[in-house]
């Protein structure tokens, strides 16, 4: 365990390093912070600091650099992320409330993120299995043709065609849909095969093959849209620290067009705490030089999904994590008004 002392002189470190991008050298230190002891002091601190791999020389100068375990400590012992200020605040409530639907509240969060942080913004749409049913729409098309229309808590909405085997009255299809959302309206995805499999025997013989033909386009649109989706925006604002990818930026940018790693750097999504990848703690290779700041969001204290935020190990944390927890905030807000 470091001492008190070496841990102000670690976050120091970092805080100069992020905010100068030059490495940092005692003098400086000293100059800068109100440590409260000599710099012959901080020296020895620094050399101890760097013995157990805190830090690190990048070349020859006096300055030394945080390493991927440092940024790890100085994370770890945040005393709180950085609050928004009232203005900001406002400004990213004003901005989301401007959604129409869950694609605009998507593509506005992702815009909105790359602003605040000036990073790759990453959005994860809310996943289906983790959802729950708000309403099931049954819309006549022509007398053996149907429209089914799924929508949930989230605010996402899924239509789908359904032949039927026969005609289908007027009368049959509304008894359909109200029987069909007094059995899943406000239930979960994943136990919606169980609430339905007996539905069709409460119908008419010459109306069951219907009623199975709508169960069916029901449960296959719940299988196909199980495959997770994201949204990523800011990809540009990596250009701008070129010089914190120690080989090249390609890694990084071939990295990002992979979403199924991406999505494992999330993590998962029914875990809604704050998750702060470091460098080499992202499996990814292409990734190594960077950390992925991520949390999950949702409507009524559950995630439904992440949202988050990828970007060069030099980063102001305190800020980006601030930013990442707020928007995830207004969000989930959002989702749960719609």
């Amino acid at each position: 365990m470091l001492s008190e002392r070496r841990l102000q002189v670690l976050r120091a470190i970092v805080q100069d390093y992020v905010g100068t991008e030059e490495p940092v050298g005692s003098k400086a230190l000293t100059e800068r912070h109100n440590l409260g002891v000599s710099p012959a002091t901080v020296r020895n601190d620094m050399a101890a600091l760097e013995d157990e791999g805190f830090i690190a020389q990048p070349h020859t100068s006096a300055g030394r650099i945080p390493t991927d375990k440092g940024y790890r400590l100085f994370v770890d012992k945040l005393a709180g992320v950085k609050p928004m200020s009232a203005p900001e605040r406002r400004a990213i409530q004003n901005f989301l409330d401007g959604a129409v639907d869950l694609d605009d509240v998507v593509a506005r969060t992702v815009r909105l993120l790359a602003q605040l942080t000036r990073q790759v913004a990453v959005v994860q749409y809310p996943s289906l299995t983790r959802s729950t049913v708000r309403h099931v729409e049954l819309l006549s098309l022509a007398p053996a043709r149907l429209m089914l229309v799924l929508i949930t808590d989230t605010g996402r909405v899924e239509q789908r065609m359904v032949d039927c085997p026969a005609p289908f009255g007027e009368t049959s299809l509304a008894d359909l849909r109200a029987r069909l959302n007094s059995r899943v309206a406000g239930r979960r995805f994943s136990d919606v095969p169980r609430l339905v499999e007996d539905l069709p025997e409460a119908f008419e013989a010459e109306d069951r093959g219907t009623v199975s033909a709508v169960l069916s386009t029901l449960l296959e649109t719940l299988v196909e849209e199980n495959e997770e989706r994201l949204m990523i925006g800011g990809t540009a604002n990596l250009t701008r620290f070129g010089h914190d990818f120690p080989l090249m930026i390609r890694p990084v940018l071939e990295a990002l067009e992979e979403h199924v790693v991406l999505l494992k750097l999330m993590g998962e999504a029914g875990d809604s705490g704050m998750t702060v990848r470091i460098g080499h703690e992202n499996a990814y290779e292409g990734l190594n030089s960077t950390s992925v700041v991520s949390v999950g969001y949702g409507s009524g204290g559950e995630a439904v999904a992440k949202l988050g935020v990828v970007g060069p190990t030099r980063m102001d944390y305190p800020g980006t994590m601030g930013a990442v927890r707020a928007v995830a905030r207004y969000v989930g807000q959002i989702l749960a008004e719609s």
